[in-house]
């Protein structure tokens, strides 16, 4: 498996997702990081856009999948993203955080966090 690391961290993103109807109806922000493993060293070697991971696409699909589609779960939406880049992306192994700031728990909670670790196959 590869060591290389592709990472995008805290992207923000606005969704409609919790077990609570006030959550789905209002909606709140979400911030999310990939982590990517995969082989860098074709681009690295090359300089050629055409052999590194499209950062554009990676953002539009974890977008899609925040603002367009609602969970219950933070780990749902975790899995969705997850399976979506190991579906979508020549990558080995993609590590997904989900971060829902200040989650109604009744207290004061900066922010509850996800971490998945999903392999292709």
């Amino acid at each position: 498996m590869a060591r290389d690391k592709f990472v995008l961290r805290n992207m923000v993103l606005y969704g409609y997702h919790g077990p609570f109807a006030a959550e789905e109806e209002l909606g709140q922000r979400y911030e999310v990081d990939l982590e990517l493993s995969l082989d860098l060293g074709p681009s690295a070697n090359t300089d050629d856009l055409e052999l590194s991971l499209n950062t554009v696409d990676l953002f539009t699909v974890v977008k899609e999948i925040v603002e367009e589609e609602e969970f219950h779960l933070p780990e749902a939406l975790a899995q969705a993203i997850a399976s979506q880049i190991l579906d979508a992306f020549a990558v080995d192994e993609v590590i997904v955080r989900v971060r829902k700031p200040h989650p109604p728990v009744g207290g004061l909670v900066e922010s509850l966090e996800v971490e998945l670790v999903r392999t292709k196959n």
